[in-house]
């Protein structure tokens, strides 16, 4: 279609059902005409004698149905600093001139623009977007199609825990919202969008990358009080533009583990892109909770995965040649489940990722040194972690939180477990890191070490004693998921309650029990 279009694009003209400035407060849709002449391409509104005149190296074109499009032009502020400030939403009386008009501004770009030099705004308009940059595409065509389904964006809606907050967050801080300016980062279905609405904001822009997109539409007309203040975009926020600048930022981005799918650089990315100086992110800032724990059952189970390969005489074939790598395999996998929060053997600490200063690429490597003081003497399988986050608004604060003993949600807890357990004593130190490196799977490789340290007399004199590491991807968890299990405490293992995050001070020095051998767990190192 583009090649028998050629220069045809400087006398084309298309009637259009409907014009919308979306700068304007309260929009007037009326009919108008998009006019391609030898000065560039002019919107007209009837109701209007002044054109929007669009310039060809910065347009931004994005469909929102068979039908309608927005169209989003650069203008400068008065500063002269270059921003994307106004955009008209426009109707096509049917598919057909939508297509064709779509197909002249592609061709009439490629006129003007035919290598893809800098525009204006400084970009390259045929680069790749930073996300295609950073993440592989296989990683993201199976990303974009899991969140593209209803079924997955229903097990989100019907966790309570999490919907529930958003919207009490939104609700109760109505001041934050009321003629507003929202962009819904990663918009999903549009809930978000349409809690925004429902709290009085003047325009939301919901950003979605997937085909849920589509999905989202359908839901936002189907609520028309509210639809009217709400634009769907299909694309990456990397990669759209938008008419105005936002006063809030409002987006679910946090993955297992908080950075899992790495979708937090989207909404920094975002920010920086597209929140005013003086906006508010909601959530703003997100924490990293971590605490040693004992669980003997979970060591077993992920131990004894791997006894298939301690097999001699499989069909007359010897399996235990791989054995060693399997049971490495096994416990490469980062357990998600809920769990008692009395596994927990000392406080835990937190690591704190604020979303309103980090930069893009701190987010690319997060190393957490780690310190604690066992409460009792037990076995250390390795370190439990969840998250939590805050809704900084003006007229309440409210936090949701993934923690153990808390309602669970579907993000659920976190365990690195190690292959080789480690001693501890009442009061003893336990040092260790926690090292999360990106990768382009869109998720983290986890590194974990964990050491203790000589406790008492002379132990300032004294060395590590234990250490255990070892590597993880975050990419390819255990999704054990069960519900938290009344776990029998042995007569050395008697743990103390769930105590919330709290700084180092001097710490409470429990005393020392016992402690026994587990004659079978030890058994099936052995043979490793």
């Amino acid at each position: 279609m583009e090649d028998c279009l050629g220069q045809k694009w400087k006398q084309r003209q298309f009637d259009l059902a409907s014009v919308s400035d979306l700068s304007v407060a309260l929009p007037s849709p009326s009919p108008g005409i998009a006019r391609f002449d030898t000065d560039g391409l002019k919107i007209y509104q009837q109701s209007h004698q002044i054109p929007f005149s669009v310039d060809p190296r910065t347009v931004q074109l994005y469909k929102l149905s068979p039908v309608q499009s927005v169209c989003v032009v650069e203008g400068s502020d008065v500063c002269k600093k270059t921003l994307y400030s106004r955009g008209v939403t426009i109707q096509f009386r049917n598919e057909e001139d939508s297509a064709a008009f779509h197909c002249v501004v592609q061709q009439w770009k490629k006129e003007v623009n035919p290598q893809g030099e800098n525009g204006p705004n400084g970009t390259l308009t045929t680069s790749k977007s930073k996300f295609d940059e950073k993440i592989e595409s296989s990683s993201a065509k199976m990303y974009f199609h899991y969140y593209g389904q209803l079924l997955h964006q229903q097990n989100m809606l019907q966790d309570y825990i999490r919907t529930g907050t958003y919207h009490a967050a939104v609700i109760e801080n109505r001041s934050d919202f009321i003629g507003r300016v929202v962009v819904d980062v990663g918009a999903g279905s549009g809930i978000l969008s349409l809690f925004a609405a429902q709290a009085g904001a003047k325009h939301v822009y919901a950003v979605e990358a997937s085909d849920m997109a589509e999905y989202a539409r359908k839901l936002v007309a189907g609520n028309p009080m509210l639809a009217q203040r709400i634009t769907v975009i299909k694309g990456k926020v990397e990669d759209v533009e938008l008419p105005e600048k936002a006063d809030i930022l409002i987006s679910e981005p946090m993955g297992t583990l908080l950075v899992n799918e790495r979708m937090l650089e989207s909404y920094v990315i975002a920010r920086d892109r597209f929140l005013a100086p003086t906006g508010k992110m909601f959530p703003a800032l997100g924490r990293i909770h971590m605490a040693p724990f004992t669980d003997e059952y979970l060591f077993m189970e992920i131990a004894n995965k791997a006894l298939f390969w301690q097999q001699q005489n499989y069909y007359g074939v010897d399996l235990t040649p791989l054995h060693g790598t399997a049971y490495q395999g096994y416990f490469s996998q980062p357990v998600v489940d809920a769990f008692d929060p009395r596994l927990l053997i000392a406080p835990s600490i937190f690591h704190v990722i604020d979303f309103t200063k980090i930069k893009e690429e701190e987010l690319y490597e997060i190393d957490i040194p780690l310190r604690f003081i066992a409460s009792v003497g037990t076995r250390v399988h390795g370190l439990a972690c969840w998250f939590d986050v805050l809704f900084n608004g003006s007229t309440v604060q409210r936090w949701l939180s993934t923690a153990p003993g808390s309602p669970t949600t579907h993000w659920y807890q976190l365990r690195c477990v190690l292959s080789q357990p480690i001693y501890v004593m009442a009061g003893q130190e336990i040092t260790g890191r926690l090292h999360l490196i990106a990768h382009n799977a869109q998720s983290y490789t986890i590194y974990l070490t964990l050491s203790v340290k000589m406790w008492g007399p002379g132990s300032e004199q004294g060395g590590i004693l234990q250490t255990s590491s070892c590597k993880l991807d975050l990419k390819e968890p255990y999704y054990r998921m069960s519900q938290p299990q009344a776990y029998a405490l042995a007569q050395d293992q008697q743990c103390q309650p769930f105590v919330p995050s709290q700084d180092f001070d001097e710490p409470e020095i429990v005393q020392q029990h016992s402690s026994n051998s587990c004659v079978q767990i030890d058994s099936v190192m052995q043979n490793i």
